[in-house]
C-alpha cells in the first residue's frame, strides 16, 4: 500500500537536495531519519502487542504535552505578573 504525505515546497526541495542518485524519495527520508525497514520489522510484534505499543506511545505524547502546556502557562503567568 502507498499512502501519500503533505509536506512544504521548502521541505520537500531540502530533502531532494539530500537525495542520493540511487535513492527513492522514501529510501531518502529513511537514512535521514534513521527509520526500519519494513520488511527487517514485520512480525515482531503481535496485534495485540502492537495495540498496546501504540496506546503506551500515546499515553507518552499525552504527558508530554500535559508538560508542555504546564511550562507554557507558568511561563505565561510570570509575562502577566510582570
Amino acid at each position: 500500500m502507498v499512502k501519500t504525505i503533505r509536506v512544504s515546497e521548502e521541505y520537500h526541495e531540502w530533502i531532494r537536495a539530500h537525495k542520493r542518485e540511487d535513492e527513492t524519495m522514501e529510501e531518502t527520508l529513511r537514512r535521514m531519519t534513521r527509520g526500519p525497514r519494513p520488511e527487517d520489522i514485520a512480525g515482531l510484534l503481535t496485534e495485540a502487542e502492537a495495540e498496546d505499543a501504540k496506546e503506551a506511545v500515546g499515553r507518552l505524547r499525552g504527558a508530554d504535552r500535559d508538560r508542555l502546556d504546564a511550562a507554557r502557562d507558568a511561563f505565561e503567568s510570570e509575562d502577566a505578573a510582570e
